[in-house]
């Protein structure tokens, strides 16, 4: 061998180790050569028979046969302990096709992850596993695992063409074994990386990538024939935020689902949004610091493990969403940042790489193969693990290139503009891509500011989102709400105020676990009062929301009022319903109504089917200020009405008149925050409120820190 492909071989920087090692025909014969480090002896089996190969050091061992072709052969690899008969790697052709790589390199594959990382497979009649990674920076790329000792000098992969990827195909390495890749940088250092394209990790803080296959058999037919049968928009859509380690701590994935669904459909909530489930080292971020995009976290089970569990909410007729974070990955050395050696995933200008608030690298969404590591991964979730919907986080972060950023810390677009074109080109491909392949799919943006058409079409130069949080309405209603009713009249249009752009995007109410952690208190904490006043302030906010045009998201926790804010460590605190604690009237009332929000919610086309139509609204009471009181009518596809009443001062508004739509002789209450079984005071009685003398005016008693929904009889 050639002293320089020796060295580079031996260094782990050779592109092409498959020249040198496995069987070669020349014309002397066929030469065998195998690298098998810390092996005493190698020999060629041949139809039985064993032919010794010469020692050539530094594990290398070959041997020239007298055969005119390349025979069937395996290898016969002696140890201090033991001696085993294998298959040679290196006797393998490409297992990853040219049709792969041109999708590659153009950045189009989208379904990467059957082309990249690992696949247990049957290749040229042989029960092994191929193993894959683009690092196109790299010397060199050897696979090192539990089955090497950790050392990968055994087997180096090969660089296949320009297209960045490296290749090898091992014999008899099958589901369960731990790998990394070790890596060679052009300038000679190496070391170990998980796969970026890891589909089953150790559990943290280990970091091994472990080989995967899936064999779960889907029973959620029925839920999956009829998912994409209305639009999410003019649907009922009511989340419950879940994050799974604590919301039950300690359960597995299959723990789970015997519990959360059951828990979910009971409450009426049409989905869970569960918090990042792909592989994260710190739990402590809550799976938004990311660093196996395609493998669900190993904390709570295998990949086929939450596969069940979203099996089982579909089921019971409950959608999954999921979030999804897109906009930036921690900087950890054995996962993706500088992971060939130099910026891949991330831009190579450190400005733009690092994101100035959280300590992450951001991704270079101008680099194809990034975008296309992303944009497979939404697909990824969704097709492989049956996702409804993908709660795309931090938006914002990444649409603005000054976001967080000082002047002279980043660089304008070619238009001179703060835009980051790169990333709203991302969005567009991904939500257009996923609406494409996924029926019935959702996508809901996280975005905080006012960037025009989120949720308007790809074709129209929108980001093409399905839904978009709206945060305006949570910042101005929560600040609302924590006043005392006496200064609730200087602060009305903070609840009256996102009518006026209610119908640019179709909106998410969201109280989020970011609004119940870090000194923001629960949600009953932020209300005033007493506690009584605090539970009927957040009954009566939980019935204004309910109502209001836009589908609703509570984190969990707050659906029985919990006082205390939601840590990870430990969880809700169920304790609160237990009856030993007196928790009808209190915690288990404030739940209780969460049922009822969502039964009668669903049943009432009202009160979603035109959430982003300004035909389906219209307001009763807007400006009575004074009496802290709002009402509005909320109308279905049919003209079918439901008037809303909300009266956030703790004073019984008695024969308060409302006008209401002619034809409609009398309504009737079908549900009131107020009501004793809730813990109110049930000021309201039963009974129709019949329309007065000029056919246009109801007069009711509306009850004290209330809300109140009313429907023709």
């Amino acid at each position: 061998m050639d002293e320089a492909d020796r060295a580079r071989l031996l260094s782990g920087s050779h592109h092409d180790p498959h020249a040198l090692l496995g069987a070669h025909p020349g014309p002397d014969g066929v030469t065998f050569r195998a690298l098998r480090p810390f092996a005493h002896k190698v020999s060629v089996v041949v139809d039985g028979c064993h032919t010794p190969l010469h020692s050539e050091g530094d594990g290398l061992f070959s041997a020239v046969l007298p055969l005119d072709t390349v025979p069937e052969y395996t290898l016969l690899v002696s140890y201090d302990d033991a001696e085993y008969e294998v298959h040679d790697p290196y006797r393998f052709l490409p297992a990853l096709g040219e049709f792969d790589l041109h999708l590659i390199g153009e950045g189009r594959h989208e379904e990467l992850w059957r082309a990249l990382g690992t696949e247990p497979m049957v290749h040229q009649g042989v029960t092994g596993t191929r193993f894959t990674v683009w690092a196109p920076n790299a010397q060199g790329v050897r696979v090192a695992g539990d089955f090497t000792y950790w050392d990968g000098t055994a087997f180096p992969m090969r660089s296949l063409g320009s297209s960045g990827v490296w290749e090898l195909f091992l014999p008899g390495i099958g589901e369960g074994r731990r790998y990394k890749f070790e890596i060679t940088t052009r300038y000679g250092a190496r070391f170990l990386k998980s796969d970026p394209m890891a589909r089953c990790t150790e559990v943290p803080p280990a970091t091994a990538s472990v080989v995967t296959a899936s064999h779960h058999e889907w029973s959620d037919g029925e839920w999956m024939t009829h998912r994409a049968d209305r639009p999410a928009h003019e649907a009922p859509f009511s989340v419950y935020e879940v994050h799974l380690p604590s919301w039950r701590p300690g359960l597995t994935y299959r723990e789970l689902a015997e519990q959360l669904p059951a828990y979910v459909k009971d409450l009426g909530f049409t989905h869970v949004e569960l918090m990042p489930v792909a592989e994260h080292p710190f739990g402590g971020s809550w799976g938004y610091q990311v660093t196996g995009y395609y493998a669900p976290t190993a904390r709570l089970g295998t990949p086929d493990d939450f596969k069940h569990l979203v099996d089982r909410l579909h089921q019971a007729g409950i959608g999954v969403i999921m979030d999804w974070v897109p906009a930036h990955f921690p900087r950890d050395d054995w996962a993706l940042a500088r992971f060939d050696g130099y910026p891949l995933y991330e831009p190579g200008d450190t400005r733009r790489a690092e994101h100035p608030d959280w300590g992450t690298f951001e991704f270079d969404l101008g680099r194809r193969e990034v975008r296309n590591f992303l944009v497979a991964n939404a697909v990824y979730w969704c097709e492989e693990f049956h996702i409804d919907g993908l709660r795309v986080d931090a938006v914002a972060s990444m649409l603005y290139l000054d976001y967080s950023r000082e002047p002279g810390q980043w660089t304008p677009n070619e238009h001179g503009g703060r835009e980051d074109l790169d990333a709203v080109r991302f969005l567009q491909e991904m939500n257009a891509t996923l609406y494409r392949r996924v029926p019935g799919v959702v996508t809901i943006a996280e975005e905080s500011t006012d960037w025009g058409g989120v949720t308007s079409p790809t074709d129209r130069g929108g980001l093409g989102f399905g839904l978009k949080w709206n945060m305006g309405w949570m910042h101005d209603s929560l600040g609302y709400m924590s006043k005392d009713p006496v200064h609730r009249r200087y602060h009305h249009n903070e609840m009256t105020f996102s009518m006026v752009y209610a119908y640019s995007e179709n909106y998410v109410l969201p109280i989020s676990h970011d609004e119940v952690v870090h000194g923001k208190q629960a949600l009953v904490s932020k209300m005033p009062g007493d506690w009584w006043q605090q539970r009927a302030n957040h009954r009566a906010y939980l019935g204004f929301m309910w109502a209001h045009p836009g589908k609703q998201l509570l984190f969990m926790g707050q659906e029985f009022a919990q006082g205390a804010e939601w840590s990870e460590g430990h969880g809700p605190d169920w304790w609160l319903l237990d009856p030993a604690y007196g928790a009808e009237a209190d915690h288990r009332g404030v739940r209780d109504l969460v049922r009822d929000l969502n039964s009668v919610y669903r049943e009432a086309p009202a009160l979603w089917e035109r959430d982003s139509d300004p035909g389906g609204f219209r307001w009763v009471v807007v400006d009575a200020a004074e009496d802290n009181v709002f009402a509005f009518l909320r109308f279905a596809a049919d003209g079918a009405p439901l008037l809303a009443v909300s009266n956030f001062s703790p004073v019984v508004r008695h024969d308060y008149g409302l006008r209401v739509p002619e034809g409609f002789p009398a309504w009737e209450e079908v549900l009131n925050t107020d009501a004793a079984r809730y813990g109110g005071s049930g000021a309201l009685g039963p009974g129709p409120v019949r329309v007065g003398a000029d056919g246009s005016c109801v007069r009711l008693t509306v009850p004290p820190l209330a809300t109140v929904w009313l429907r023709p009889v």
